[in-house]
């Protein structure tokens, strides 16, 4: 008779000499097959069209240099090309950008309308300006009407649209904040070494009444920029906040269960 095959079979010792391998993990997305978002991939690349064919038209209406200058211009033209990019990667089932960058993108887009609508379309403000892309007081009319709401208005509901719909949450996270802060920095001393280096009866010396120098003074504006920093920084960390409590949006269903790649075949015996 032979002997029976013992049901568990002890571990065989380790060999010397020969170092153990260290634990294999194998990343998401080589076992489980990708998924093409089309749906979000025409909404992106609809909003980016949008907000280029603004500054396009804008660009063509009065002086580049002095339209290119403006936060919302430039707010625009990152928020077009990262959309195309986002919308891109939908596509092809790539993963999305990086989280510091669509989140930057959300931030300054939701700037550039709550600034123009809570002090510069708003008539009970100190700064109101409706007609800040041509320097007016008054409100725009003809194309620069339809520009203005749609880089004001149209592209930042966009994109907050598509973070909240479009867009899996829990990617934002609190230590990007302050990083977000570099650009509006960065712009408020752009946008005074510009007013200084042009000559005093230029048109549109300051781009923006509550950056005007030599209407308010540089203690008046760097206190007016301090303000609206802290509500940037504000913001920004609402949005992440909301980011980690809002729903999924994102949800897939490849038949009736996930594919993992790995078919488990049933013991032998």
């Amino acid at each position: 008779m032979t002997a029976p095959i013992p049901r568990d079979i002890p571990d065989l010792p380790a060999i010397p000499g020969i170092p153990a391998l260290p634990p294999s993990h194998v990343p998401a997305a080589a076992v489980m097959a990708p998924v093409r978002r089309p749906l979000a991939a025409a909404c992106r690349l609809l909003i980016a069209l949008a907000a280029a064919a603004a500054v396009t038209v804008e660009l063509t209406l009065g002086s580049p240099l002095r339209t290119l200058s403006h936060f919302a211009i430039q707010a625009n033209i990152l928020l077009a090309l990262v959309f195309i990019l986002a919308a891109r990667r939908a596509w092809t089932a790539r993963r999305p950008l990086p989280s510091a960058l669509t989140g930057a993108t959300l931030l300054y887009a939701m700037v550039t309308g709550l600034v123009y609508h809570l002090l510069l379309a708003n008539e009970s403000s100190p700064f109101a300006l409706p007609g800040v892309l041509t320097g007016e007081a008054t409100d725009p009319t003809g194309r620069h009407a339809i520009t203005t709401q749609v880089l004001h208005t149209v592209t930042p509901l966009a994109a907050l649209l598509d973070w909240l719909l479009l867009t899996a949450p829990g990617q934002l996270h609190l230590r990007q904040a302050a990083t977000w802060l570099l650009y509006p920095l960065t712009y408020l001393a752009f946008t005074l070494a510009r007013g200084e280096l042009l000559a005093p009866g230029t048109p549109t010396h300051y781009l923006y009444p509550f950056l005007d120098v030599a209407r308010h003074g540089y203690r008046s504006v760097l206190a007016n920029a301090l303000l609206i920093g802290l509500a940037i920084y504000a913001l920004a960390v609402l949005l992440v906040a909301l980011d980690h409590t809002r729903p999924n949006p994102v949800r897939h269903r490849a038949h009736h269960r996930a594919k993992t790649g790995f078919r488990l075949q049933p013991p032998v015996g």
